[in-house]
């Protein structure tokens, strides 16, 4: 408790912007003895700890605590603690100088940057191999042509953020057989600029646990942080297993439950992708077990894409409301249920576009579209919210889908009008939003997220917008007990 009051205590104090500088998160002492007491049982005499990140050592402590009260056999703890930052790094010294009085604990602090020192190590040095190592790694975005990507690169490790370059680090420097228990924003499961990075880990380690937290925004409550959050248990080296998958809403745990699953269903066999799903009741979803949603979008005729009006960039052709020389720009906010409010006269949004040789590269044919937000805010309950765009709408013959929407389209055209009814009525059922869940945690739908998922096929779906067609405004309820018709 002393440890978690001194973390509150020096969060206020650091400099806001150097945290998120250096993507600084501390954990709270209900996470950390969380993550410890996945640590198996072991009966090695000496164990070799990295904290990469430790902050005031609030993740080593949990696990010297552990230690104390008898829970593993060692008798002598190595332990390598990183802290970049030297406040942090002044009262980490305390919290292990603690500790070091009453156990056979040998603890080195090291203020150097964790990334650039374990690449050394595993370069030009034995790496000094851990037995253990528990993280909360800092979270930011490593840019292509930096420094840490660069070096990252050396040791052939390619990721695109700082927590996924510390983990990767980690599994690098580990013995054959070493723990690993990691917290860490869930968007590594899916999309491909992790890609790489899930590849690395499954070649090296074994999923042994992970840990879901239901709210996403309470795992880190005292630091704002609205990453949807997993805690991975690792064995490097391991044969891959059953995955146990446990959840609680927040980190008082007090709902916690765990289910067991074959490895099967947490990355499909076939997979190119390698995406990370992660299932959170023992039975399987509808989509799973049902043929009927076996298609591709290439298999039904049918490409997404990310809307191409990046607004930012065009400015200057921006206007509030249409005016002659304009075509329609349709943001999230131009949706309503499953239909299309536009023009919104009081929206904080333009409504059109001026057409000429700088913006006609970034239009589509006025016709029919299924769209999708790509982001939804943290009070929302849906990921995935789809909305129909109909030609009778507008009066011009193009139109300009700005990058806040995924569009379902053919070769850049529309679609026939129950196709693109028909599936915006599938993506709005709520078994496919819960099986995007299983392996997306961030609030972002990319186009690649909606390419991989499976389909009904194009009759199906024409099927269903012709239904849909006849029914006015849909509840979830009706499009829920349609899907489950077809399933």
């Amino acid at each position: 408790m002393q440890l978690d009051q001194a973390r509150i205590e020096l969060s206020a104090k650091l400099d806001q912007s150097r945290r998120s500088a250096l993507g600084q998160f501390m954990t709270p002492s209900n996470v950390a003895r969380f993550m410890v007491n996945l640590f198996p049982a072991s009966t090695l005499k000496q164990a070799r700890l990295l904290d990469a990140g430790a902050g005031i050592g609030s993740l080593s402590g949990a696990f010297l605590d552990r230690w104390a009260a008898g829970d593993f056999s060692f008798r002598h703890i190595e332990l390598t603690a990183y802290e970049i930052d030297g406040t942090l790094r002044e009262r980490l010294a305390q919290t292990l100088a603690h500790y070091a009085e009453q156990l056979a604990l040998e603890a080195e602090i090291v203020g150097d940057d964790f990334i650039e020192d374990a690449v050394n190590r595993i370069q030009f040095q034995n790496p000094h191999r851990y037995t253990h190592a528990i993280l909360n790694p800092p979270y930011k975005k490593i840019a292509s042509h930096s420094r840490h990507r660069l070096l990252l690169r050396q040791v052939g490790i390619e990721t695109v953020n700082l927590y996924t370059a510390f983990v990767a680090l980690a599994v690098a420097q580990m013995e054959p057989g070493g723990q690993i228990v990691a917290i860490i924003p869930r968007s590594f499961c899916n999309g491909p600029y992790y890609k790489p990075f899930r590849e690395f880990l499954l070649e090296r380690a074994a999923i042994r646990h992970m840990h879901l937290f239901a709210a996403r925004d309470k795992a880190f409550k005292d630091d704002a942080v609205l990453q949807e959050n997993v805690i991975l248990l690792l064995e490097c080296g391991g044969m891959q297993g059953d995955v146990s998958i446990s959840t609680s809403t927040d980190d008082g745990f007090d709902d916690y439950a765990v289910h067991h699953h074959p490895f099967e269903r947490v990355v499909f066999p076939n997979d190119p992708e390698r995406f990370i799903h992660i299932p959170t009741s023992p039975e399987f979803g509808a989509i799973e077990l049902s043929t009927a949603f076996a298609y591709s979008l290439a298999d039904i005729g049918v490409d997404v894409s990310t809307g191409p009006v990046v607004d930012f960039r065009l400015k200057e052709y921006l206007r509030d409301m249409p005016e002659p020389g304009c075509v329609p720009l349709l943001y999230p906010c131009h949706f309503d249920n499953q239909s299309i409010a536009w023009p919104k006269v009081e929206g904080k949004k333009p409504n059109a576009l001026m057409r000429n040789s700088e913006t006609a590269k970034w239009l589509f044919p006025n016709g029919y579209y299924a769209v999708v937000r790509r982001f939804s805010s943290k009070e929302e309950r849906r990921r995935i919210v789809a909305g129909l765009v109909t030609p009778q709408t507008f009066t011009t013959t193009e139109l300009g889908f700005e990058n806040h929407l995924n569009v379902f389209h053919a070769a850049k055209k529309g679609l026939p009008a129950n196709l693109a009814r028909g599936l915006m009525v599938y993506l709005n059922a709520t078994m496919i939003d819960e099986s995007f869940r299983r392996f997306s945690g961030h609030t972002q739908v990319n186009a690649t997220d909606l390419r991989r998922m499976k389909y009904p096929s194009r009759e199906v779906l024409i099927a269903l917008g012709k239904w849909a067609s006849t029914q006015g405004t849909l509840t979830p309820e009706q499009i829920d007990q349609k899907i489950a018709s077809i399933a």
